[in-house]
């Protein structure tokens, strides 16, 4: 792998971290197949038998997104457009190791089980090697058509994905806190897994104080969005599974609702100022040309 020296300012994906991605997404595409389209199906073909099924296709969903992050890691020649993403990775990833170490009984020995094992036991350092490798190809420059998300906006996301990632962790760290009173059955394993989910928002938006370049963020939110899509889908799904007497269930709805929106609003307002900036810009070559 090139040193990061000689990848400083270039702003190019390295081939090798293209490699990572190409070997991440097959994981991706069948996990998220049986999880989300499968979910009858999950305690045959998938690593342990996750009951009540919403949690499986919640946690598909959530590979949904990371199909959509990983395809565009290969596609993408800008390492900035990307880059938001590997942090929010290596902590889902991080996160998932360490609850298949504690629960490591719970998984039924076959073959998906092997390769959630070896994806999740060796993602994490992957990851952070890959990040590590292209730390500084980043120029930190907008682009010569790109749009600053307002500072205001970017405050508001990082709370929001703040109180999402701050549940998440409790909720990781102290599962049985949650069992009694989630809005739908949880063991302490499906509460760690659905905790890591829940971290992904707050360490996609926490670089927000830092970075404010749409372009940072553009194919993450894209990811996030359709992410969140399947979740409400999932929800609705398996409706009957939730206990929407308990606050809980409400609490979630709303929170991802919210987070829908935001990015939502968000996407809208930076597409049309692209839009308008291109425009502009063809208008003026036009003039002079």
């Amino acid at each position: 792998m090139p040193t990061r020296e000689s990848v400083a300012g270039t702003d190019r994906v390295l081939r090798p971290v293209r490699w990572l991605a190409a070997c991440i997404l097959p994981f991706l595409l069948i996990a998220a197949t049986i999880l989300v389209f499968l979910p009858g199906r999950i305690a045959e073909l998938f690593a342990w038998p996750i009951r009540p099924p919403l949690t499986g296709m919640i946690l598909g969903s959530a590979y949904i997104g990371g199909i959509i992050f990983f395809a565009a890691v290969l596609r993408t020649g800008q390492w900035h457009r990307v880059r938001r993403g590997f942090l929010p990775v290596l902590v889902f990833a991080g996160l998932l190791g360490i609850a298949t170490a504690l629960h490591e009984g719970l998984f039924t020995r076959n073959l998906s089980f092997f390769a959630w094992a070896v994806l999740y036991a060796s993602t994490p350092f992957l990851v952070a090697a890959a990040a590590l490798a292209q730390r500084r190809a980043d120029p930190r420059l907008p682009g010569p058509r790109d749009v600053l998300i307002p500072d205001h906006v970017a405050r508001a996301l990082v709370g929001v994905g703040g109180v999402a990632t701050l549940t998440g962790l409790v909720m990781f760290v102290f599962p049985a806190l949650f069992i009694q009173s989630w809005g739908w059955d949880l063991t302490p394993l499906t509460a760690r897994t659905l905790g890591a989910v829940l971290s992904l928002t707050g360490f996609v938006n926490a670089p927000m104080v830092v970075d404010r370049r749409w372009s940072s963020y553009r194919i993450l939110f894209a990811a996030q969005l359709v992410s969140l899509v399947f979740i409400l889908a999932s929800v609705a799904v398996g409706s009957s599974d939730v206990h929407w007497e308990r606050p809980a269930a409400w609490a979630f709805v709303t929170l991802v609702l919210l987070a829908l929106v935001s990015y939502g609003a968000l996407t809208v307002w930076a597409e049309l100022r692209l839009r308008r900036a291109g425009a502009s810009a063809g208008t003026t070559a036009e003039r002079f040309g």
